[in-house]
């Protein structure tokens, strides 16, 4: 089963098009006592659907909530009931593709909730159907209507500050997920799927759809469709290829106790307790030299013969540049007291 629900409040154009929605707290798998009380109070007949709510209808859901337990669902529909920004019920039945950006925003809050993982739910086509949106300090803004908002706001004697011109938000300003540290939020989309224990340093990134698994070290960049996992440490400015530009259609992950050094990158997944040296960016068709416990060369083999293997080292030799891999001598250890106070 299927099924995610959440009230939202969000940002209209003056088109009426929705520009961005805000879902403080989704409902994942609800009760289906609760579905069927909310379906014959709104008129709700399934799929996934899009509700826009007047005051009235807030204050139905708030009963409805109070009814089933959900105190800060609950709560939520009181503040919405007084609140003059368009206001929307989004029903998601199925994890079809999204058509709609109330549905593509619920989508991205489940993941960035930590309900949902990366590659476990539907985005097909949402960058034909998200709008680009001015996020700037007096909120989101079409791009169209930004000039005459900047002159309203030097009329009021301040200056509009732009932050970003992009499709997407900082996840930031719309999810906090417990147990993080995030140095530089604009570096960190919504969709992002921010595990327990993670720190993002200044030059971290993580894009929409993507994430880490637990306690992490990020220093590099998490392209959009690659996943890390527990105990790795991404040093600074290293890189992970993802799925979003120059035809890659490769999911590209990373196992638990791994080690990308500082200015490296792979575009192959790595299994647990692997390390790639600092500064080697390790594709798919790298051609490696295999070395055996002497350190001999046995065998060259393109790069991604390897992915997903656990216990590599993967190396340049200084003397003759060949890309070199032998077991990983030892595992690499994080230091628990940046993880543990999270």
């Amino acid at each position: 089963m299927f099924f995610a629900l959440a009230a939202g409040i969000g940002t209209h154009n003056t088109k009426d098009d929705w520009l961005e929605v805000y879902y403080p707290a989704p409902l994942f798998q609800p009760a289906h006592p609760l579905i069927e009380k909310i379906s014959s109070v709104i008129g709700y007949t399934g799929g996934n659907v899009a509700i826009t709510l007047d005051n009235p209808s807030c204050h139905a859901l708030e009963n409805i909530f109070h009814q089933h337990g959900l105190d800060e669902q609950a709560s939520i529909m009181t503040t919405l009931e007084s609140a003059d920004s368009p206001k929307v019920l989004m029903l998601m039945e199925h994890d079809l593709a999204p058509t709609t950006t109330p549905e593509i925003y619920l989508k991205l809050h489940l993941i960035s909730h930590r309900f949902v993982k990366p590659h476990e739910i539907n985005f097909k086509n949402i960058f034909s159907l998200l709008p680009n949106v001015a996020w700037t300090i007096d909120g989101a803004i079409d791009p169209e209507e930004l000039p005459y908002r900047q002159l309203r706001a030097r009329a009021e004697g301040r200056i509009l500050e732009v932050t970003s011109i992009d499709k997407f938000p900082k996840m930031a300003n719309y999810v906090v997920p417990s147990g993080v540290r995030i140095a530089q939020t604009a570096r960190v989309r919504l969709g992002a799927y921010v595990g327990a224990g993670t720190t993002i340093m200044h030059e971290g990134f993580i894009n929409f759809n993507a994430g880490t698994e637990g306690r992490v070290m990020v220093e590099g960049r998490i392209s959009a469709g690659v996943f890390i996992g527990q105990g790795s440490d991404l040093g600074g400015g290293c890189s992970t290829m993802g799925t979003l530009s120059g035809g890659n259609d490769v999911i590209i992950s990373v196992g638990e106790n791994c080690l990308i050094g500082a200015n490296a990158g792979i575009g192959i997944s790595l299994g647990n307790r692997c390390t790639v040296e600092a500064g080697l960016y390790l594709t798919s068709t790298s051609k490696v030299q295999l070395l055996n416990e002497d350190q001999h060369s046995v065998e060259i083999v393109k790069a991604k013969s390897l992915a997903g293997l656990s216990d590599l080292l993967f190396r340049r030799n200084s003397i003759t540049g060949a890309i070199e891999c032998l077991v990983n001598p030892s595992a690499i250890t994080l230091n628990e007291e940046l993880h543990t106070h999270n």
